[in-house]
């Protein structure tokens, strides 16, 4: 059993949406406004992922579990607003994934650790990662690897 994190590729871009599309249908039984699941979701989101792992601004990472993506995570930087006093860019960590909630422990640990260290070593001054509020093993996560809650959001239709 050999496990790996390596640079995404485009090669890798349908398992990891394949990935995205499980954790789409999951976060919408979770919240159906904000996150309701295009039906078309798989087709757009394909070209959009494939433009980021190609970007030098961008951490793109995989885990690989013999040979199978099982995980995986981006991270793109933006500035802070100019309100907060915030030394460097924010890494900002949306699209990012593992295969089971089981795996959140160690795959998404290991695959969190390596963009903050790969973040810091570009200048980051922060971390922001988007978690929905009833994905308690990746909350679990985040909170071991030390990541606090600095926000919530909260909607409804209009």
């Amino acid at each position: 059993m050999t496990d790996t994190i390596r640079k995404a590729s485009t090669a890798d871009v349908p398992a990891m949406v394949d990935l995205s599309e499980q954790k789409r249908v999951e976060y919408e039984s979770y919240q159906p406004v904000f996150w309701h699941k295009a039906a078309d979701s798989r087709a757009k989101h394909l070209p959009w992922i494939e433009r980021l792992v190609t970007r030098d601004d961008v951490i793109a990472l995989v885990h690989e579990q013999d040979g199978e993506v099982d995980g995986f995570i981006i991270a793109d930087f933006v500035p802070a607003p100019p309100v907060y006093d915030v030394s460097g860019p924010t890494c900002r960590v949306d699209d990012f994934t593992v295969a089971n909630h089981k795996d959140w422990e160690i795959t998404g640990r290991l695959l969190l650790e390596q963009v903050m260290h790969e973040a810091k070593q570009r200048g980051a001054a922060q971390i922001v990662v988007v978690c929905a509020d009833l994905d308690q093993p990746k909350r679990a996560m985040l909170a071991q690897v030390g990541l606090s809650l600095a926000s919530e959001w909260y909607t409804t239709p209009l």
